[in-house]
């Protein structure tokens, strides 16, 4: 059976996606939960997750729900927030063994299930807000979840640089929420807001494994029960084009430079040259053998590090680097020599046909976990379209030099930003 066949069902609420493998030897259970990204909601919604997974009302404390994980031969649980375009994304991961391959008989799957369904729908609540203890414990934590970023200086570089081209945007908002919002987060209006996103959110439950897709609904049918709903989806996000490329120099005390230069392609995922970009990234800037690497990395030795990747559900391409503060116009020039290069088709045949054997492999390595397959799968949700993975291989080995020069004259730069020491200022 083809790996990806995944059976969708429309259930009250959510729509449960099923892939049955006997590819792995867990089961994973992932729920996804997606809204527009807004300033009002965004730091609540990085917490939430954080406070669900923390304890429910059956377990009350983290030690008793961790013992319990430990009980279920060592499953994992962990929750995760990603941006993609302009929704919020909050993930709930439960991995667990496959009762299959154990000699006790306990029925594991359905034990997972029960624990999801708790994690989600059943929170440890103290009159009418969730327990405070744990609010504040998970409200220190998300500070310092923000803190991190500023402290690593090739994250903080990159979001200054989304903050700075996507300025009134919702694509500008960080993940993790605002850390001058987090006091302002209460046991009841957290408890709130955890009551709309289960009434507004676009649901998904993704199951991975040696299961049976029949045995799943019966499962998920009795656990998870919701109202119906139209999910919230964003407004068209207008994007002012700019004069001219935006410049932004930052100073602070820093050895090592860090230029980002932030392109919009004007592509997305499910749009049909889709697939032609990310053939276009991978020669440019994706992997180790790409353009940005040789010659700015390796023949100028001007970057301790040089690479491209693109954000697919927003239409962007963010060039990362680290230099010594002095060569910063050197680097940029060669940078910029990069993309006349890729609009002129000045690459081999051989890079284009190394390109697309890195992209495959790296298809079907992420695959190689079930997590990772979930990822890959869920891109059509975001962008309400069905694309097969196997459609996507295909139409990526069909990409001629010729498409990828039309890609590439799509796409324009837009804001360049350098964060650089105070030694460079002399």
């Amino acid at each position: 059976m083809n790996i990806t066949d995944e059976k969708v069902t429309e259930l009250p609420g959510f729509k449960l996606h099923v892939v049955e493998t006997s590819k792995y030897k867990t089961n994973t259970l992932v729920w996804k939960m997606k809204a527009p990204l807004t300033k009002e909601n965004v730091t609540r919604r990085a917490l939430l997750p954080q406070v669900l997974q923390s304890s429910s009302a059956k377990y009350p404390t983290t030690t008793v729900l961790r013992s319990y994980l430990d009980e279920l031969y060592g499953a994992t649980l962990f929750v995760d927030l990603a941006k993609k375009g302009e929704y919020h994304i909050m993930s709930f991961s439960l991995e667990i063994a496959n009762e299959k391959f154990l000699s006790d008989p306990a029925p594991l799957l359905k034990k997972g299930f029960e624990l999801l369904a708790e994690i989600i729908t059943n929170p440890n609540i103290e009159e009418k807000g969730f327990n405070s203890e744990t609010v504040e414990k998970e409200k220190r934590t998300l500070k310092q979840r923000i803190q991190s970023v500023f402290d690593d200086k090739m994250r903080y570089s990159n979001v200054r640089l989304l903050e700075e081209m996507c300025k009134g945007e919702p694509y500008a908002l960080q993940v993790n929420g605002e850390a001058e919002d987090v006091d302002a987060i209460t046991p009841e209006n957290l408890y709130e807001y955890y009551q709309k996103a289960f009434l507004e959110d676009e649901m998904d439950l993704y199951v991975i494994g040696d299961v049976k897709a029949e045995e799943v609904k019966q499962y998920v049918s009795q656990l998870l029960k919701f109202e119906k709903r139209s999910p919230m989806r964003n407004e068209a996000v207008e994007v002012r084009k700019k004069e001219q490329v935006l410049e932004v120099k930052e100073n602070q005390d820093v050895k090592q430079g860090k230029l980002n230069m932030g392109y919009r392609t004007n592509i997305v995922y499910g749009d049909p040259d889709y697939f032609t970009l990310q053939v276009f990234n991978g020669i440019f800037g994706g992997f180790s053998h790409s353009k940005l690497f040789i010659n700015v990395r390796e023949k100028a030795s001007l970057a301790y590090y040089a690479a491209s990747r693109l954000e697919s559900h927003k239409g962007l391409m963010m060039v990362m680097s680290g230099i010594d503060l002095k060569n910063y116009d050197q680097a940029l020039r060669i940078i910029n020599e990069q993309m006349e290069a890729m609009k002129k088709g000045d690459f081999t045949d051989e890079e284009l046909e190394q390109t697309k054997a890195v992209i495959q492999n790296q298809i079907l390595e992420t695959i190689d976990t079930a997590r990772g397959l979930i990822e890959i799968l869920y891109h059509n949700v975001v962008a309400l379209t069905d694309i097969p993975l196997q459609t996507w291989i295909d139409e990526m080995q069909k990409t001629s030099k010729e498409e990828i020069v039309a890609v590439a004259k799509k796409i324009e730069l837009d804001t360049i930003y350098f964060l650089t020491g105070k030694e460079a200022a002399k």
